[in-house]
């Protein structure tokens, strides 16, 4: 009897042990055994600030120009003369006074009148202006006009002049259109007429000082 209860309790032991395996995976898996893993923490994430660009300056208007110019002292642009043009003066071209406002035709200039293109952005240019302004403060006989070449900003010029005591007339030629008729290379480039519009002296490059400028209206005047 004894011997043939062993295989009894050899197969219920088995199905013990089969037993307690699964029950000890059971706690590993999901769902089962009465555990549950523990719920991933989700970290909410601030939206991204929204930046808004800073909305462009408007530019000046042709009256806020012509507002500027009058209150840096700078002086009339001088009155448009229908005089023929002359043999080897300035060409007949028409510009509009730095700001607006008024246009000169340049063929009809006289002088003794020095004439300087410069530009805001030039160097050079920059360099030169208190001996240029100097000039025209101190002495009466030549007259002096400013033509801001190339400048596509004429809100800069007027403050730079104004900074500068370039306070004589100033025309604008923001296209450049002289620079066929009158071989403009670059600036600073000056040019000086005579009293009948012919032009007598070319200076291309900046003057290095008061007594430069005044040495050449000499010798260009024959003075």
């Amino acid at each position: 009897m004894t011997a043939s209860r062993r295989p009894a309790r050899t197969a219920l032991g088995g199905w013990l042990a089969v037993g307690l395996l699964l029950s000890g995976c059971a706690g590993m898996l999901p769902g089962v055994g009465g555990q549950r893993p523990p719920a991933a923490t989700v970290t909410p994430v601030a939206p991204a600030p929204v930046t808004t660009a800073a909305a462009p300056e408007p530019s000046p208007t042709a009256s806020d120009l012509v507002a500027a110019r009058r209150a840096a002292g700078i002086e009339d642009c001088p009155p448009s003369s229908d005089a023929p043009a002359v043999p080897g003066g300035l060409p007949d071209v028409t510009l509009e006074c730095l700001g607006g406002g008024s246009s000169v035709r340049l063929a009809g200039l006289r002088g003794p009148l020095m004439v300087n293109l410069w530009a805001q952005w030039c160097g050079p240019c920059r360099a030169e202006a208190a001996h240029l302004a100097a000039f025209a403060r101190i002495q009466k006989s030549v007259r002096v006009l400013g033509i801001d070449y190339s400048d596509p900003q004429p809100e800069l010029a007027i403050e730079f002049a104004q900074l500068t005591a370039m306070t004589y007339p100033h025309l604008a030629d923001e296209e450049h259109v002289l620079k066929a008729p009158l071989a403009v290379a670059g600036i600073p480039y000056t040019l000086l007429l005579d009293k009948s519009g012919r032009i007598v002296a070319r200076h291309p490059g900046a003057f290095s000082s008061f007594e430069e400028v005044q040495q050449w209206v000499e010798q260009g005047l024959g003075g």
